[in-house]
């Protein structure tokens, strides 16, 4: 069976007018015409509104009177907190220089804040030891997003400067993104290709490879390879010892990749490769052997494709595991011949379908047996997916990564882009897809 995963995809308080009475409050009273206070006389109103005027002005001109006693009027915002990109900038680019600074005094918080596609999110910076200068720990900007920066500083008299101010970063027209899985920081097997998947054609293949490294401790050789326009993969020449650490490095940012179109990506992904685990699957024999670091620790009867629809020959690698999928024959091309909703203990082999999974539906004796699938390698489990059945034993056993190669089925080899099929390929027919050769 071959299988398809389908992937699913502040409020208003109400609130009271202010000058509107809370409900049950007593009615404001009107002051009856004959209490009204008497006129003043022509001179008394002169006097008063003498006084008021020069208190007025008094009260006005109080913080100036002292500014001018100091030496002078404070400067305005913009002088006293001088903020690189300026106030209300655009298509500011990914090294554009973002600076706090103040020519006088210090500077005593500063806060700075990216809104983009990842929402609100905080800039980390730092003010100088001389409290004059807050620049951000990393000097990279992201694209297609709107900053804001707030500023509070002190001069030498005391008196506080507060400032306000926006940029946005330049917007790619196209902008390229790379697609990739797993997550960084995850534990993978000594198979795992690094793949990229864009979502858009590559124009400009050799700048794209040139911002993407993926490097390995201990090192080996690591080599990129193109299939088309939107995929780029990397390998070493075998499969990764155990124990070594893949760091890749996407340096897309501003790297242009036709016209218009722009990387917006500034990544640093980290792998661990755990223990060597190979499944070989024997399609004649209907037998599934798992060795670890070379030894033999399970051997599992299986059903792989049937006579029409036979099992896929070669080196595959486990790309997803899915505890529960569905599986529809429409969308591999099988019509209405299937659709099953609970397919437990799934392992994606190939994107054109081929799955390790469980098999409730069967019969006992066809596993080990007969080959009865449209393409995966079945193991006996139960509805819902049992822990200690064939196919959870192999699913609690198995990670992304790990390395599944089918013999003896009629059918061809994998194709070196379905999946991570790469390791079907000679080295040197490999190192030959890159862009830079």
């Amino acid at each position: 069976m071959t299988g398809h995963q389908y992937h699913r995809p502040g409020g208003d308080t109400g609130g009271r007018s202010a000058d509107r009475a809370p409900a049950g409050a007593p009615a404001a009273r009107r002051a009856p015409c004959r209490t009204a206070t008497p006129r003043p006389s022509r001179l008394r109103r002169a006097a008063s509104a003498l006084l008021i005027a020069l208190t007025g002005a008094a009260t006005l001109t109080g913080c100036a009177d002292r500014d001018l006693f100091l030496g002078g009027a404070p400067p305005a915002p913009e002088e006293a907190i001088r903020i690189l990109p300026g106030d209300g900038a655009r298509g500011v680019r990914a090294n554009g220089r973002l600076e706090v600074r103040v020519p006088e005094g210090r500077l005593e918080r500063v806060e700075v804040n990216r809104a983009g596609g990842s929402g609100r999110q905080p800039v980390a910076g730092r003010i100088s030891r001389d409290g004059t200068i807050w620049r951000p720990v990393t000097d990279s900007l992201e694209l297609a997003s709107r900053y804001t920066v707030d500023a509070v500083a002190v001069d030498g008299a005391g008196r506080r400067t507060t400032r306000h101010t926006t940029f946005n970063t330049f917007a790619p027209p196209h902008r390229l993104i790379g697609f990739y899985s797993p997550e960084s920081g995850a534990t993978v097997g000594t198979g795992l290709i690094f793949s990229l998947v864009f979502n858009r054609p590559v124009l400009d293949r050799a700048a794209v490879e040139r911002a993407v490294t993926v490097s390995a401790r201990p090192v080996v050789e690591v080599a990129p390879h193109w299939f088309g326009h939107r995929r780029l993969d990397f390998r070493p020449r075998e499969r990764w010892r155990p124990g070594t650490r893949l760091t890749v490095q996407l340096r897309l940012r501003e790297v242009r990749t036709g016209p218009g179109a722009y990387g917006i990506q500034h990544k640093t992904l980290h792998y661990q490769v755990g223990r060597d685990q190979v499944s070989t699957v024997d399609a004649a024999r209907h037998t599934l052997t798992v060795r670890r670091d070379g030894k033999v620790v399970a051997t599992l009867p299986v059903t792989a494709g049937n006579a029409e629809n036979p099992t896929y020959n070669g080196t595959m690698v486990i790309l997803e595991r899915h505890a529960v999928t569905r599986m529809d024959g429409d969308t591999v091309g099988f019509g209405a011949e299937y659709d099953i909703p609970d397919v437990p203990h799934a392992m994606r082999l190939t994107r054109s379908g081929t799955f390790l999974h469980g098999n409730y539906w069967a019969r006992r004796e066809v596993f080990g047996g007969l080959n009865t699938s449209h393409g995966c390698v079945g193991l006996r489990d139960v509805r819902g997916g049992g822990p200690d059945t064939p196919a959870g034993w192999l699913y609690r056993n198995s990670i992304v990564g790990d390395t599944v190669e089918v013999r003896n089925s009629p059918d061809r080899t994998v194709a070196p882009d379905n999946g991570l099929g790469g390791w079907n390929m000679p080295w040197a027919a490999w190192r030959a897809g890159s862009a830079l050769h």
